[in-house]
């Protein structure tokens, strides 16, 4: 796979994990507080770097 592909599934991983976490501060559960919502960010993130990464 090239480069470019690669950085491509890596900005759309990274986008759908973004999206998500904007997803769940709109929603506000009460669970959600600001220390869990450092975490849910670094923890998506992180996910969906990895998911990238793994090509089937």
């Amino acid at each position: 796979m090239c480069i470019q592909c690669v950085a491509g599934v890596t900005v759309a991983a990274t986008a759908t994990a973004t999206g998500l976490r904007a997803w769940l501060g709109a929603r506000r559960p009460g669970w959600l507080t600001p220390g869990r919502m450092k975490l849910m960010t670094a923890g998506l993130l992180t996910l969906g770097v990895i998911a990238a990464g793994i090509q089937v």
